[in-house]
């Protein structure tokens, strides 16, 4: 299961991917939003953890364009933000966000329980289409 984290902060995206690692995720990270498009293009992960303040792009936009591209529309995006914007949220749920995770609110053990339930559904999901 491959896992691309989108976010410039250094330092969490580092917590995150040592600890989704540990957990045994192949791990790829994008420190903006160009970075994370392109990445998503040519990694192809299952999921997609997605900062909402990136340096170059909202990360709204930035789902936006996965969610609108052929190739990358039917990867799981789960949206992270130390802001909790109700409108911002409900934006990016209703672009295709299947989660708005509080990245100040979320222990490294947490955040493994959270995609073990978001990559869970992905998998039932494509077991009940193939």
């Amino acid at each position: 299961m491959k896992i691309l984290i989108i976010d410039d902060d250094q330092a969490l995206a580092t917590i995150f991917d040592s600890t989704l690692k540990t957990a045994g995720y192949q791990v790829v990270t994008a420190s903006n939003g160009k970075e994370g498009i392109d990445k998503a293009s040519t990694e192809k992960p299952d999921l997609i953890l997605l900062d909402q303040i990136l340096p170059d792009i909202a990360g709204n936009d930035v789902l936006r364009t996965i969610k609108a591209n052929q190739n990358t529309k039917n990867i799981v995006i789960a949206m992270m933000s130390n802001y909790s914007d109700e409108n911002i949220m409900k934006n990016a749920i209703s672009l295709g966000a299947v989660d708005y995770i509080y990245k100040y609110n979320i222990e490294p053990n947490d955040l493994i329980k959270k995609v073990q339930e978001l990559t869970k559904t992905t998998t039932d999901s494509n077991i009940s289409t193939n």
